[in-house]
C-alpha cells in the first residue's frame, strides 16, 4: 500500500485525518485529542514525508521508522501525531476488507461492560452520587469512577475533606451491586496515597487509577506492592521502554495505554502483549466521546487480556462541549450499562461535513 494524500480536519481540541493510497480508497483515523491543532502540523511537516509514497507493508515497522527519523523528537506530539496516521489506516483496511477492524485484529463485534466516568472534581460528592444513582436508572451501569484528590495535586485535595467524604458516600449510595473505581491524577505521596488506598479497600472499591505521580514509577510500585486493591496506570505513557519498564517491575497491577497518546492501534497492542506476557489486564484510558472511545472498543473485543470493563465519559456539553456534533451516526450507545461494537465496516462512522468544514484543513500529497 501507498499513500497519495494525508489530510487533516482540526480544531484545537480535536483533529480528522483522511489518507487516500494510490487506489483512491480512503480512510478515516483522529490525531490524539487537546493541542490537537498542533499534532496536525507535526504530522504534516514530521509524519507526512517519511510516508507519503512509501510502500507500507509492515505497519508496526514503518511507524517505527518514522520514530528513528524523528529521533531528535522523542515525546508525546510525534504519538499524537502518528496516531492518525495509524487509525486511519485500519480504517482504509477495513473498509476494502469489508469489515469492521475488530475482526482484523482478531476479535468480533459485540457489546462491552461500560464504567461511567467522572471527570469532575468540582462536583459535591451529594452531587456525585445523584448523577450516578440517575445515570444507573437511565442506561443500567454497574460500575462507576469518581475523582479524588487534587490533579496533580501534591497531597492537596480540591478543597478540605473531599476525598474522606466522596468515597463512603458512593459506596453507601451504590452498594455492593457496583464495581467503584477512582482516579487520583498523580496527586499523592506514596504515604498519603496508601492512605487513601486503604480508605479505598475498606469501602470495597476495586480500582486506583494514578495514585502518585505518573513518571515516579518507583513510587506506584510501593503503593501497588502495600495494597490489596489494583492500582493502575499508563495513560500519559507514550515510550514503549518506559512501558517495558513500567510492566517489567511491576509498577501497575492493571495497564491502562490511551490508544491516541501513544501513538494508535498497532502501538497499542505491542503494550496489550507486553502485558498478556505479564499476565496483566489492559483497561485502555479514553476519556472523551471523539474517536478513541471507539478505537478502544476494537481493541478490547479483540485482545485476550482485556480488562473487566471500557472507560465511558458521562461528560456533557457543560464540561467537552467539543465532543458533540462531530458525526453523522452516534456510535456511543449504552443499553444495560454496554456499549456496542458492530459489524460496519472499518470504523464505521461518518464524520459530520457540516464540522468538517468549519476545521482548518491541510493536505499533504504526492503531486
Amino acid at each position: 500500500m501507498k499513500l497519495k494524500s494525508i489530510e487533516t480536519f482540526s480544531t484545537r481540541y480535536v483533529a480528522f485525518v483522511r489518507v487516500t493510497d494510490e487506489t483512491g480508497a480512503t480512510g478515516w483515523g483522529q490525531l490524539s485529542n487537546y493541542n490537537s491543532d498542533i499534532s496536525a502540523l507535526v504530522l504534516h511537516r514530521q509524519v507526512a514525508p517519511w510516508t507519503l509514497g512509501v510502500e507500507i507493508t509492515d505497519l508496526d515497522d514503518h511507524l517505527d521508522l518514522i520514530t528513528e527519523r524523528e529521533h531528535k523528537f522523542p515525546g508525546s506530539y510525534l504519538r499524537r501525531a502518528i496516531g492518525g496516521l495509524d487509525t486511519a489506516i485500519w480504517d482504509l483496511h477495513g473498509k476494502q476488507a469489508g469489515k469492521p477492524v475488530v475482526a482484523l485484529l482478531g476479535g468480533t463485534p459485540g457489546p462491552l461492560r461500560a464504567y461511567a466516568s467522572s471527570m469532575k472534581r468540582d462536583i459535591t460528592p451529594h452531587d456525585e452520587v445523584e448523577r450516578f444513582k440517575r445515570l444507573r436508572q437511565q442506561f443500567g451501569f454497574d460500575a462507576f469512577k469518581f475523582r479524588v484528590g487534587a490533579e496533580v495535586g501534591r497531597n492537596r485535595d480540591e478543597w478540605q475533606g473531599r476525598t474522606e467524604e466522596i468515597i463512603p458516600a458512593v459506596a453507601r449510595a451504590l452498594g455492593t451491586e457496583a464495581a467503584l473505581l477512582a482516579d487520583a491524577n498523580s496527586c499523592y505521596s506514596p504515604d498519603k496515597a496508601i492512605e487513601v488506598g486503604r480508605m479505598m479497600e475498606d469501602h470495597g472499591m476495586v480500582h486506583y487509577e494514578e495514585p502518585c505521580p505518573y513518571w515516579e514509577l518507583e513510587q506506584t510500585k510501593q503503593v501497588a506492592d502495600a495494597l490489596t486493591i489494583a492500582v493502575t496506570g499508563g495513560e500519559q505513557d507514550c515510550d514503549l521502554t518506559v512501558w517495558r519498564r513500567m510492566i517489567d517491575m511491576r509498577a501497575v497491577d492493571i495497564v491502562q495505554p490511551d490508544v491516541l497518546y501513544l501513538g494508535g492501534i498497532n502501538r497499542t497492542l505491542r503494550v496489550a502483549r507486553m502485558a498478556a506476557e505479564a499476565g496483566l489486564p489492559v483497561t485502555p484510558h479514553c476519556a472523551n466521546l471523539s474517536l478513541v472511545t471507539l478505537f478502544t472498543m476494537h481493541i478490547l473485543r479483540a485482545i485476550p487480556n482485556a480488562g473487566d470493563y471500557l472507560e465511558f465519559s458521562i461528560e456533557g456539553a457543560d464540561y467537552y462541549p467539543w465532543q458533540y456534533g462531530l458525526f453523522r451516526n452516534d456510535p456511543y450507545v449504552i443499553v444495560d450499562g454496554k456499549a456496542t461494537v458492530t459489524d460496519a465496516p472499518g470504523w464505521g462512522i461518518e464524520i459530520d461535513p457540516e464540522w468538517l468544514a468549519k476545521s482548518s484543513y491541510q493536505i499533504s500529497e504526492i503531486n
